[in-house]
């Protein structure tokens, strides 16, 4: 039996990194990745260009069962920090939008660059190596205590005294995405929050008036809308996302509709400002003052695709001049552009989600550590752990900075 001191199940970018900063301490560590090769979704990010941070990270970028919980990490290793690795190695980047660092070349760089400093940490990794059972070791000899875990895997039984745990969650399920991480936190009696895909599209429900509608305009887009989410419980926040959606065959997709879908719980409505910049009364009685011939599709059409004006004029009120609309009409296409409200039916599922949330409940684990409280030695990371970022570079930095967090205690 090989031993080491730090064992690290997972080899995405909570893995890596927590590795690295391990190696970097002398500790003897060991990377166990299932797959041919590891960083896999590290390398489809950022439509392959991986939107490594985001430089207006704070707490409120996160969604978890305890919203504090992550504050503490993030903290202690800022974007400016992975920007300052990414710097050292030459990495080329750019800010897209709204903080969103993005690799000017490839996202392949981020992968050679955590390679290499797991290299220069003298990290060992074994790909295709398949983990088929954990169990702790809480044996005493005499005066000593011989403590840790023992991993068996298809390459071997490998046994060390700490162990971390950084197989992310169930999203992208083609890229090797299991629920093993979860399976480890229950055998270890640890409590999981219930998990659901998040930055995902929405479906609506088959058949209904809306669908049909809309499955008319799949590929359109509308730009720089705000959409929320309305929630029937006071107690929770009513985030509001300015982004672009788009228009599915099966419902909608877009920034605006995966930031929005880590909030939502089925059964509560969507709520879409078509035009956050403008009063659509107040462009109603402009336009009827001078031209009060032109029809409702045509004022629409100028601020809104063409294609959605007409759909949207069918699904709620039929186009006709202006001047034609009483006040309670006028009122209600107010209410309508301004809080275009979409009870979605589902979402498309792990299969086209981003992300997982929930996970690991943050009550089991330490914020300063990541270690599990009452199984001392065994350390969560990364998506696994119920803290879910918003789109946008916000995942990979609660990967690093919860792998950095660890990283200094295993």
């Amino acid at each position: 039996m090989q031993g080491w001191d730090v064992i690290v199940i997972g080899g995405g970018a909570a893995g890596l990194f927590c590795a690295i900063e391990a190696g970097k301490r002398g500790r003897k560590v060991l990377i166990i990745e299932h797959t041919e090769r590891v960083g896999k979704k590290i390398a489809i990010s950022g439509g392959g260009r991986c939107n490594f941070t985001n430089t207006r990270t704070g707490p409120e970028n996160f969604v978890s069962a305890n919203p504090h919980f992550c504050k503490s990490a993030l903290a202690r290793y800022t974007p400016a920090d992975f920007i300052a690795l990414v710097e050292k190695h030459g990495i080329a980047y750019h800010e897209k939008k709204l903080g969103q660092l993005f690799c000017d070349q490839s996202s392949q760089q981020i992968i050679e660059m955590l390679l290499q400093e797991c290299h220069d940490a003298g990290v060992v990794i074994r790909c295709n190596c398949e983990v088929r059972s954990v169990n702790q070791i809480t044996s005493v000899a005499g005066e000593t205590a011989d403590r840790g875990f023992n991993v068996q895997t298809s390459d071997g039984t490998f046994k060390a005294a700490s162990l971390v745990i950084a197989t992310g969650g169930l999203s992208i399920a083609p890229l090797g995405a299991t629920d093993f991480g979860y399976r480890m936190a229950l055998q270890f009696g640890l409590r999981i929050e219930e998990t659901r895909a998040g930055l995902v599209p929405f479906t609506l429900p088959s058949g209904s008036p809306m669908q049909k509608h809309l499955a008319q305009l799949s590929g359109v887009s509308i730009d720089s809308l705000v959409s929320s989410v309305s929630f029937s419980e006071r107690s929770r926040a009513r985030p509001e996302f300015r982004e672009n959606l788009l228009i599915t065959h099966r419902g909608l997709s877009g920034p605006a509709i995966l930031q929005i879908s880590n909030y939502w719980r089925p059964g509560e409505p969507i709520s879409i400002n078509l035009l956050p910049d403008a009063d659509i009364g107040q462009l109603i009685s402009s336009v009827v003052a001078d031209t009060p011939d032109v029809e409702l599709v045509n004022l629409l059409s100028r601020h809104l695709p063409r294609r959605f004006a007409q759909a949207w004029c069918e699904l709620y009120l039929p186009s006709r001049p202006l001047k034609n609309y009483n006040v309670r009409e006028l009122q209600e296409i107010s209410r309508i552009i301004h809080s275009f409200e979409v009870f979605p039916s589902g979402t498309e599922g792990y299969r086209k989600a981003e992300v997982t949330a929930g996970g690991v409940s943050t009550a089991e684990l330490s914020s300063q550590s990541m270690e599990a409280r009452r199984v001392p030695g065994l350390y969560f990371i990364g998506e696994v752990v119920d803290v879910t970022g918003q789109l946008g570079g916000f995942n990979f930095q609660w990967a690093w900075a919860s792998a950095y967090a660890a990283g200094q205690f295993v």
